[in-house]
Formats: C-alpha cells, structure tokens, sequence
C-alpha cells in the first residue's frame, strides 16, 4: 500500500487538467482491473470519470440487480498544479507520509482499494462495490454531479473516504454551500462635472451585498463572505461595472431555501442599472440522519472490534462529494480517510498506522449486508 500510495503521489493530478489527470486516472483504472473490476471511462470537459464494479465477494450471490451495492466515492483530483510532485515529492519517515496530496485523498483511496483486496485475497464475503472515482471534487464536481447522486441512488451506502476529523472522527454531517457572483451594471458618467448622469454600479452592489449579510445567523450556521471585490473603472468616473462572489454556508435545507429565496428577490435599486445573480457552485447540506447515524453507530462498533477504541463522529463546515452523494438517497458516511493534517498545505501528511487502521474498518463495514444490518 505504500508502495502504491508513493506511486499515484509521484503522478500530478491538478482539477480542470484533463490532459494531467489522464496519467493518474489510467493508473487507478489499471489497479481496479487487478481486484477484477468492470471498469468505464467517461471523458468529461474536467477529465476521466472512473466508474468500476467489483460484484460481490466469495460466498455470496450478488447478481446484478438483485443485491445493493456499497459505493465508494472518492475524488482522484488535487489541489496542486502541474510540477509540484516533482518539487515536493513523495517521502516517508517514522511511520509519517507526506506529499500532494497524500491525504485528500489518495490516502483515501488506498485504504479502499486496499480493503476490497484483502477481503477478496482471504476469500470474506463481501458486499458488491461500486466505485467511483471523480476529476474534478476541488472544483465543484459540476461535471460528476450527475454520476455521483445517480449512484447513490441505487446504493446501500456510501463510504466516503475524505480525511478523517481530528482525532479520527467520521463526519456524518456538513454544511451546503452557495458560491454566487453578483454583478451590477449602471450607467457612466464624470464623477465631478455630472455625476447625476450616471447609475453607479458600484452602489448598487453594496445595497446588494448588505442585504446578502443580513443573511447571516451564526447560531443557525449560516455564515456568509464576500470575497473578490471588483470594479474596474476609474475614480473619477461612475462606474458602469461591479462585481462580487460570495460564498454562503447553511447548516440545513431550511436555510438553503431562506437564502436562495432572498438572493432571487435581490434588484437593482436605481432603474437605469441592472443586478445580476450567477450561481458558480453549490452542494446540498449533509444532514445527518437515522440511516446514517446507525451506520456511524456499527462503524464504531466494527472500530472497537480492531482494537481502535472509541470512534467518534461530528460536524465538518467544508464539504464533500458526500453532499451530493446524500441526494440519491443512501445512508453516507464520510471521512473514513485516515488521519492526517495539512491538506490543501504545503506540510500535507497522512499517518501510515492510521492507513491501515482504516483499511481494515472500511473492509469491515464491506461484510455483511449493509443495507439490512
């Protein structure tokens, strides 16, 4: 497994590269063939979607369309463009990997590979697998949304192996997210000899943005934050153009509706201007629900019977693919990665014990009928 998880580290693998994810993907598709998976690849504008099914293991019937299958749900994007393997390779010491990567989520991903492996390799019955493997989770998944809530919708449970909270808690709820870009035309004009002539874009954006932060109810966990700022005109000039993005936390639908319901109802104040409201991107809130806290509940009992104490759960503000996973349906449970630190930073690592702790929880929780325990 080290081994292996040196080797797709060594690999670039930037989101939105469909030329440098292409090296990546074919080593993952020639890994699932290994186990005897049957494997398509879908070109889309974000790279290979991998999607392999591993049909049920020794001793159990597993015929198509008779027994759910578990999905596992993992993202073989990263954060980091073309060049950085090489600049900040693959290392271990003292029982400590690091490099880009290593932990969100290629960690992940081993410890799920890892896992069919053995269970097939001891001759344990298992579960059917459905694994899916996606280009483009640091961007948005726009162009594996689809595939992702359509497999869910046909699984017993999806596994989801982000990294795991500190202290190696499962995440059995996330917050949805908004990415909105709000832009405001007006009218130009000079801002000393008839400043009357123009509409200012500029104030039509604040009036919108303050009504964006009245959104905000930290006690319901709602946050909001403006973040790029633009107008592109010069001082002396009303401007005709502003824009901005936002991104919107919620804590549930409830929230997401509020929210959605006052961003249609935004206009511009001046009737000469005009406000615009784009969505960039968005994803479900992950709630937490009976199904998927019995889930966590015999992961933590499965946790205790490997000796590795006392399995938590929580909260995660970020998101995931699981929250597009909780569409179709499926109990989830997420961040059954193994515990690191750093992602997205430069100090990125993933503790090898914790790797093959991991392994063996997701080989459990692979067992036996999922569905129905």
């Amino acid at each position: 497994m080290i081994e292996r998880l040196g080797a797709i580290t060594a690999l670039d693998a930037p989101s939105g590269d469909a030329e440098a994810l292409a090296a990546p993907a074919a080593l993952l598709v020639s890994w699932l063939e290994e186990l005897g998976a049957r494997v398509s690849v879908a070109a889309t504008t974000a790279g290979p979607l991998i999607d392999a099914e591993l049909g049920a293991g020794a001793g159990r019937p597993g015929a198509a369309g008779v027994e759910s299958p578990a999905l596992i749900l993992c993202h073989y994007d990263t954060v980091w463009p073309t060049g950085t393997a090489s600049a900040r390779p693959f290392a271990v010491r003292e029982g400590i990997a690091t490099g880009p990567g290593v932990l969100d989520m290629r960690g992940g991903i081993l410890a799920c590979l890892g896992a069919v492996a053995a269970l097939d390799e001891l001759g344990v019955a298992r579960a059917p697998v459905r694994m899916l493997l996606t280009p483009d989770e640091e961007t948005g998944s726009e162009a594996s949304r689809g595939a992702i809530a359509a497999a869910a919708g046909d699984a017993a449970l999806a596994l989801v192996p982000e990294p795991a909270l500190p202290g190696g808690g499962l995440k059995t709820s996330r917050k949805g997210w908004l990415l909105v870009r709000l832009t405001a035309r007006g009218v130009a004009a000079h801002a000393g000899l008839e400043p009357e002539r123009g509409a200012s874009a500029v104030d039509e954006l604040l009036a919108a943005l303050a009504a964006v932060e009245a959104l905000r109810d930290p006690e319901r966990g709602t946050t909001v934050n403006v973040g790029l700022l633009r107008a592109p005109n010069p001082a002396n000039v009303v401007a005709d153009l502003a824009e901005a993005t936002v991104d919107v936390r919620v804590a549930d639908g409830e929230a997401e509706e509020r929210v959605r319901t006052a961003l249609a109802a935004l206009r511009g104040r001046d009737p000469r201007a005009a406000l615009e409201v784009e969505e960039l991107h968005s994803r479900p809130p992950l709630v937490r629900t009976e199904a998927s806290a019995a889930a966590a509940a015999r992961a933590r009992r499965l946790a205790r019977s490997l000796g590795l104490g006392e399995l938590g759960e929580g909260h995660a503000g970020g998101v995931s693919d699981a929250n597009l996973a909780a569409l179709g349906g499926a109990p989830v449970l997420d961040g059954l990665g193994p515990v690191g630190g750093g992602a997205h930073a430069e100090d990125e690592w993933v503790d090898l014990d914790s790797l093959v702790e991991r392994t063996a929880l997701i080989a459990l929780l692979l067992t036996t009928d999922v569905e129905k325990e």
